[in-house]
C-alpha cells in the first residue's frame, strides 16, 4: 500500500476532502494522510457536509502539519493549493515523488448556503476525478520520474 499525503495551507477543506477519497477510493492500494504548512486547527464544515452527504466516514479528521506524522515515510506527496490565487505551496522536505493538483479553495467562497455548498461540491468531484485518473495507472510498478509527469498530467486536468 502506498501512502500519499495530501498537502495545502491551512488542512481545512482541500487536503482533507483528498485524505478521505484517497483512503476511499485506494481501497487498500493508497492511503491518505493530510497536512498544512498553517494548520488552521479545525476542520472546515463544508469538508465534512460534502463527505457526509457521499457517505464517506468522516471521524478522526484534523487539521495539522506534517511534523505531527514523526517518522511517517510516504510514497507520494500532492499539493493541492491554488496559485492561481496567489498561495503559496508547501514545500515538503521529505523524500516522496511530489506532484501538484492545484485547487480553487472552497474555504473562501463566499454566498448563500447552495453557493457555498456548491464550492465544496466542485472540489470533491475534482479531486475524485483525479485520485479515479490516478488509480487507472499501475503506480507501483512506475519509476519515480515516470510517476512525477503523471501526477503533473493529471493535475493539468480541468475536467
Amino acid at each position: 500500500m502506498l501512502n500519499v499525503l495530501i498537502l495545502c495551507t491551512g488542512n481545512s477543506c482541500r487536503s482533507i476532502i483528498g485524505e478521505a477519497l484517497i483512503t476511499h477510493l485506494g481501497q487498500g492500494r493508497l492511503q491518505g494522510f493530510s497536512a498544512g504548512s498553517q494548520p488552521t486547527g479545525q476542520v472546515n464544515p463544508g469538508a465534512i457536509a460534502v463527505l457526509q452527504k457521499h457517505g464517506l466516514d468522516t471521524a478522526g479528521f484534523s487539521s495539522k502539519t506534517w511534523d505531527s506524522f514523526g517518522e511517517q515515510a510516504f510514497d507520494l506527496v500532492i499539493t493541492v493549493c491554488d496559485n492561481a490565487a496567489g498561495e503559496a505551496c508547501p514545500l515538503y522536505p521529505g523524500r516522496a515523488v511530489k506532484g501538484h493538483w492545484g485547487l480553487p479553495d472552497p474555504a473562501h467562497v463566499s454566498g448563500d448556503a447552495a453557493t457555498v455548498a456548491a464550492a465544496f461540491e466542485q472540489t470533491y468531484q475534482q479531486l475524485s476525478r483525479r485520485i479515479e485518473q490516478l488509480l487507472a495507472l499501475p503506480i507501483e510498478t512506475l519509476d519515480d520520474a515516470s510517476l512525477r509527469e503523471k501526477l503533473a498530467r493529471i493535475g493539468a486536468t480541468t475536467a
